[in-house]
């Protein structure tokens, strides 16, 4: 199997809400068919589902689903970048759940839910710079 993850799909309960969200962030639609939202990053997809439909295509019902404990994490290439997108979130219906603050092992860091609860962390970690495209790797993109 590949190392790497090509689409993540977040159910929603209200996909318009939902992407309505996504766009007050700036993040930019790509085509897709109806009834889905997509957002193409780098080197992935965020797709945006209908709940009841992503069970049904699963095969589990709708309350099996839940809400499993993980954090999506947008890592940016300055510290000081981190405060101004958690407000731009806030701004766009996000809950804060960590305000921006240093970390014990020297990142700097913030939490916020969006609004249908999907966790994200902000993040700049020193120890990973990003490639010049903003591509993360857990230690970054130097030689060797």
């Amino acid at each position: 199997m590949d190392q790497r993850i090509s689409l993540i799909t977040l159910g929603t309960r209200d996909v318009a809400r939902l992407a309505e969200f996504y766009d007050a962030l700036g993040w930019e639609r790509t085509a897709s068919p109806d009834g889905v939202v997509a957002y193409d990053l780098i080197g992935q997809t965020l797709g945006l589902y209908p709940l009841d439909k992503l069970a049904e295509d699963i095969g589990v019902p709708v309350d099996q689903l839940g809400h499993g404990a993980s954090t999506f994490g947008l890592n940016l290439s300055q510290k000081e970048a981190v405060a101004p997108l958690l407000e731009r979130a806030k701004a766009a219906g996000a809950k804060i759940l960590k305000p921006a603050q240093d970390v014990f092992w020297g990142g700097h860091h913030g939490y916020f839910s969006d609004p249908e609860g999907h966790i994200w962390e902000i993040a700049h970690n020193p120890f990973s710079p990003l490639r010049e495209d903003g591509a993360f790797r857990w230690l970054g993109y130097g030689e060797g």
